[in-house]
C-alpha cells in the first residue's frame, strides 16, 4: 500500500452525499420511465426520490437520462463520516488503511485541514480511483445532524444516540438507529480522572469527584490532599464525553457544573495541562491521558474500580465509553460495505488495540487472576450472603475461566445497554465460528443487594435466561450439539461496587459468561 498527501485542489471538487439532481430511469423495454430526484448511486443501485417516494432500481434494470446521471464508466464510490473528532482523527484512518492493504488498494490522503480530510482508495491495477471516504469532524451532535440532512453516510460518536436524534433521523427515512443494524460498536474507551504524576491522590469516590466539579470542594485538603487550591479542567461542552461526564456523574448526583472550569477541545492538551499542575484534576478518555495520572474510584464498603483495558471490557469500571459508527437504512457502495465486514473481523481489533483504544477482543480471564474480587465478595458479603452460598459459587466456577465480555442493563431497565446488545452479536459469531466447541458456556447471573437475596437471586436467573436466549437467537447456524449453554444465578453474592449509589447498582447487576471444559 502506498500512501500519498495530495494537493488541496482535489478536496474543493468534493461534492456531498446527496448531492441531488433531476433524472428520468426508464426501463430496458421503455414500457415504464419515473422521473425525480437522484439521492445517491452506489454503482449498483439508483436511489431515487419520486412522486411515488423513495425508491431503490436496479442499474441493469433500467436506463438513465437527465443531467443527474451518473458516469457508469468512471464511477467511483462517495462515503461521508462525520462527527467526533477522537474517532475519526485516531482510529478510522488507521482501519481504512489496514482495510485497503489488505484488500490490495493503494491509498492516498487528500488533506484540507485537521478536520476535513479525504482516503482515496485506487485499484493498482487500473491505475483509478475506485472509492473516496471523506471525513467532516467536529463533534458526536453534528455528526448526527449531518447525517439527518443528508450530508453524511456514517456517525462517528463518543456518546449513544438520543431520544431526539432518533426521532429525527426516522422522519427522515434513515431507519431507527438504535437498532443492531444500525448502532456498531467499533472499539471501547472510558471517562477516567487525571491529576498530575506527583499529586498525592490515588483514589475519589464518584460523590466526590461531583463535589469537585461542582465547586463544592474547592481545596485538596478536604479530601485528604495538600492544602491547596483545586483547578478544574474539562473537555468543551460540545463533545461525547463531556456530556456522558454531565450524565452520569454529575446528573446522577444531582449537582451542576461550576462556573469556573476551564474547557478545552482536544483531550491531549487537557491531559498535558493536568500533568503539569499538581493542583489540578481534569476529565478525559482512557486513550487521552498522556502523562497524567489515573484516579481510581473509591467506595465506602472497601471497593475499588480501577480504569484498565479488562475493566473496560469486562465494563466493570463503571464509566466505559463504546465508541459508536450509526449507519442510515439505505443501501451503502458496495466497499463500503465491504470495510464494515473488514470491521467485524478480528484483525481490526488489533488495529483498534494499536490505536491507543481497547479492542473487543475477547479473553479468558482465569479464576487466578480474580483473587481481588473474591476477596471483596467475602468482605462486602450482606448478612443474606452465608458461607454456604460463596462456597456454592466458587464451586460451581473454579474449574472455569470468566470471558472478558459482560452483560449490564440500561438504569432501571431490563433491556441491555449498547456495550452489552453488541457483546450479543459477538458471542454468537463466536459460537457459529466453534470458539467454544466442545466446552460449557455458563451465563452467570449477578445483582444487586437491594431487597431479599432469594428475590435477588431468582431475579439474577431471569437475567441469565434472557442473555442465553438472545445469544442463541443471534447465533442462527449454532446447534444444540456443538457446546453447552447453561444458567447459574448468585444474586448478591460477588458485588462489584456498592450497593449506596445508583452507578454501584447498576454494575452489580450483570450477567457473566464463564467456559468450562466439559466433563
Amino acid at each position: 500500500m502506498r500512501l500519498i498527501c495530495a494537493a488541496l485542489l482535489f478536496f474543493l471538487s468534493w461534492v456531498g452525499p446527496a448531492m441531488a439532481q433531476d433524472v428520468v430511469l426508464t426501463s430496458r423495454d421503455g414500457k415504464v420511465s419515473i422521473a425525480g430526484t437522484l439521492l445517491s448511486f452506489d454503482g449498483e443501485f439508483y436511489r431515487l426520490k419520486s412522486a411515488y417516494g423513495a425508491m431503490t432500481l436496479e442499474k441493469t434494470a433500467v436506463s438513465c437520462a437527465g443531467t443527474g446521471c451518473p458516469d457508469l464508466e468512471n464511477y467511483v464510490a462517495e462515503i461521508t463520516l462525520a462527527g467526533a473528532r477522537a474517532i475519526g482523527q485516531q482510529l478510522m484512518p488507521a482501519l481504512l488503511a489496514d482495510f485497503a492493504r489488505q484488500s490490495g488498494f493503494e491509498l492516498r490522503q487528500i488533506i484540507r485541514d485537521d478536520l476535513h480530510f479525504s482516503y482515496e482508495l485506487r485499484s493498482p491495477d487500473a491505475g483509478k480511483p475506485v472509492a473516496r471516504f471523506h471525513f467532516a469532524l467536529s463533534n458526536t451532535a453534528d455528526g448526527f445532524a449531518r447525517l439527518i440532512k443528508g450530508e453524511a453516510n456514517m456517525v462517528l460518536a463518543s456518546r449513544a444516540v438520543t431520544d431526539k436524534e432518533i426521532i429525527a433521523a426516522r422522519k427522515a427515512g434513515l431507519g431507527h438507529l438504535r437498532e443492531a443494524r444500525r448502532q456498531r460498536i467499533v472499539g471501547l474507551d472510558a471517562v477516567v480522572a487525571l491529576v498530575a504524576p506527583n499529586n498525592p491522590l490515588g483514589a475519589i469516590s464518584q460523590a466526590d469527584l461531583a463535589r469537585l466539579f461542582a465547586g463544592e470542594i474547592s481545596n485538596w485538603q478536604q479530601i485528604g490532599g495538600p492544602n491547596a487550591p483545586v483547578y478544574l479542567h474539562l473537555p468543551a461542552a460540545s463533545l461525547g464525553i463531556a456530556q456522558r461526564f454531565q450524565q452520569d456523574v454529575m446528573e446522577a448526583n444531582q449537582l451542576e457544573l461550576a462556573a469556573d472550569i476551564a474547557r478545552h477541545q482536544d483531550a491531549a492538551a487537557l491531559a498535558d495541562t493536568v500533568a503539569a499542575d499538581p493542583f489540578a484534576i481534569g476529565i478525559s478518555r482512557l486513550s487521552e491521558i498522556g502523562n497524567a495520572k489515573i484516579l481510581r474510584f473509591r467506595s465506602d464498603c472497601g471497593i475499588g474500580l480501577q480504569a484498565s483495558a479488562r475493566s473496560v471490557k469486562t465494563e466493570d469500571y463503571p464509566l466505559t465509553a463504546p465508541l459508536f459508527l450509526y449507519l442510515p437504512a439505505y443501501r451503502l457502495p458496495k466497499i463500503g460495505r465491504e470495510f464494515l465486514s473488514y470491521l467485524q473481523d478480528p484483525s481490526a481489533q488489533h488495529v483498534v488495540r494499536a490505536a491507543g483504544f481497547v479492542d473487543q477482543r475477547v479473553e479468558e480471564i482465569a479464576l487466578t487472576d480474580q483473587g481481588a474480587r473474591f476477596a471483596h465478595a467475602i468482605a462486602a458479603a450482606g448478612p443474606e450472603t452465608d458461607l454456604a452460598e460463596l462456597q456454592r459459587m466458587v464451586t460451581r466456577l473454579q474449574t472455569g475461566k470468566r470471558l472478558s465480555l459482560t452483560f449490564r442493563f440500561q438504569p432501571g431497565s431490563s433491556r441491555l445497554d449498547a456495550q452489552s446488545k453488541a457483546n450479543v452479536v459477538l458471542l454468537a459469531r463466536l459460537l457459529e465460528a466453534g470458539r467454544y466447541d466442545g466446552r460449557e458456556l455458563l451465563f452467570v447471573g449477578f445483582s444487586d443487594g437491594k431487597g431479599p437475596a432469594k428475590v435477588n437471586r431468582k431475579i439474577a436467573q431471569k437475567r441469565a435466561a434472557a442473555v442465553r436466549a438472545a445469544v442463541q437467537k443471534a447465533a442462527k447456524t449454532l446447534r444444540p450439539q456443538q457446546l453447552s449453554l447453561q444458567l447459574a444465578a448468585f444474586g448478591e453474592a460477588m458485588p462489584m461496587a456498592c450497593d449506596d449509589s445508583p452507578w454501584g447498582r447498576q454494575v452489580n447487576r450483570r450477567v457473566e459468561v464463564w467456559v468450562k471444559e466439559r466433563l
